[in-house]
């Protein structure tokens, strides 16, 4: 227990630390993020803020972890060194959806071949449970895939991406903590500590982002998280074992997981590239609809727990039948949202066509005024 709590305040205090020297830096040598049509926010503002977290993150993570765990932290260390390096140089000077998708792929690659992390059983999931090597190596690159975009997608509106991060790694390193296994434990804290301590800098209005650093870096560590989680918790031999492992992780990581995959889905039947960028995540909806960032974050928040409460309660039902109450459900509030917004716009527009129309006559008479004054 101490090692954990040790992990937690000193990622806290390092990315506490660091980050006022990173905007400051950012400032200097005009490292900032530009606003454009699809960005929410208006003004300049540093987006390095990747980089106080993943110092916090992994140094914590180094020193905190049992020395037992040495062979499977260094592959996790590896990765995470990639993934720092990618999303830093795409902070700065922007890289290719092709290249930032190569070094995910590394990444990923490190902590499943060589890592030996991997998915080998679908716990009753549609009547299957232990799967060929071949399909377990793709079934779990594409969950680490899609999780470590996930993040980096739904990071749109001011303390959004780091909420939802805190709230997967301390649910995660809390089960992780009960059941012992102290490496994940202190992994997931360590990132939780070093994510309170960015949401200080930034909440609305934000002083910095974390940029793909930092929202990638949330993916990855998730998931591997989500990853040992199925396998865990899905073992009858486990102190706190779940029939519906992976239901309840998909329950877990619900927002920002099912965001990207209905995004991709989307983009995919519209014959783009699934990295192609638009305004159909959710908080872009929730824009629409007025509501503010802190609240877009309240409400995505509070829907991600619900999500969480909801698996573990039905947990007993199966793998199958969980996962398909919480995917219809999350189809049912993004059908409603969707409804909601596209009434909400066609008012507006309804709305601006009568002011026109009532606009128009008076310029109409203004001008035939002056008409009459010049003759």
């Amino acid at each position: 227990m101490d090692h954990i709590l040790l992990s937690a305040a000193l990622a806290f205090l390092i990315t506490f630390f660091a980050i006022p020297i990173i905007i400051q830096v950012a400032r200097d040598k005009k490292l900032f993020d530009e606003p454009d049509e699809r960005k929410v926010h208006k003004v300049v503002i540093p987006t390095l803020g990747g980089l106080g977290i993943f110092a916090g993150f992994i140094l914590a993570t180094l020193i905190g972890v049992p020395s037992a765990s040495g062979r499977e932290l260094q592959f996790f260390a590896a990765a995470a060194i990639v993934i720092f390096f990618l999303g830093i140089k795409d902070d700065i000077l922007v890289l290719s959806a092709a290249k930032k998708f190569l070094g995910q792929v590394i990444a990923c690659g490190i902590i499943i071949w060589f890592g030996r992390l991997q998915i080998n059983d679908m716990h009753g999931l549609f009547g299957i449970n232990e799967i060929p090597q071949t399909a377990s190596l793709a079934l779990t690159f594409f969950t680490a895939l899609v999780i470590t975009n996930s993040f980096n997608l739904i990071d749109g509106v001011d303390g959004l991406a780091g909420s939802l991060g805190l709230l997967t790694t301390l649910v995660f390193g809390t089960y992780f903590f009960y059941v012992g296994q102290g490496m994940y434990a202190v992994m997931a804290f360590a990132l939780s500590g070093s994510l309170i301590a960015f949401l200080i800098y930034n909440f609305s209005p934000a002083k910095i982002f974390m940029g793909d650093t930092g929202s990638l870096l949330i993916g990855l560590v998730n998931s591997v998280l989500v990853i040992k989680f199925i396998n865990v918790a899905g073992n009858p031999a486990t102190t706190l074992h779940f029939e519906a492992a992976p239901a309840i992780g998909f329950a877990i990581l619900i927002v920002p997981l099912f965001d990207t995959l209905r995004v991709f889905g989307l983009r995919i039947l519209d014959r783009r590239s699934p990295f192609s960028p638009d305004r159909t995540h959710v908080h872009h909806f929730l824009l629409d609809l007025g509501l503010n960032h802190k609240k877009i974050t309240f409400v995505c928040l509070s829907v991600n727990i619900g999500f969480i409460a909801m698996a573990f309660l039905l947990r007993d039902l199966g793998t199958t039948i969980v996962l398909s109450i919480v995917l219809a459900t999350a189809v049912a509030i993004i059908g409603l949202i969707y409804y909601i917004r596209r009434k909400h716009l066609s008012g507006a527009n309804q709305k601006i066509k009568r002011e026109e129309a009532v606009l128009k006559p008076r310029k109409i008479f203004t001008l035939a005024s002056e008409a009459v004054e010049a003759d």
